[in-house]
């Protein structure tokens, strides 16, 4: 029992840390009804239509965290991490975040 809860927490910090920390794309573009993302040497085009959720997370002293839930998987899976670039409030969201949940909804009422 003694070795058992260092060794859960050990394990929970490697998920946290390979969710939030080394999953994030590189690079994330707009090219109008679609997201070009970039992750090392591969890049993927995921149009607009195709994200189900936008998600994120606010940290202090960083920008905050987006994850994409995509209807149809990509190479990089069904969902696509990324830290947008640009300045932040401390545990706000920020208006990119807000303008890309509204390109979404608007390319669904299509």
């Amino acid at each position: 029992m003694f070795l058992f809860w260092p060794a859960i927490a050990w394990v929970l910090g490697c998920l946290l840390m390979r969710k939030l920390v080394l999953n994030p794309a590189a690079e994330v573009w707009d090219a109008g009804d679609a997201l070009l993302v970039k992750k090392g040497n591969q890049e993927e085009l995921i149009l607009l239509s195709n994200i189900m959720n936008v998600a994120y997370s606010t940290f202090p002293n960083s920008s905050p965290l987006v994850t994409l839930m995509l209807r149809q998987a990509c190479r990089f899976g069904k969902e696509v991490s990324f830290y947008p670039r640009g300045w932040y409030f401390p545990l706000a969201k920020g208006p990119i975040i807000d303008e890309l949940i509204q390109r979404i909804d608007q390319q669904r009422r299509r």
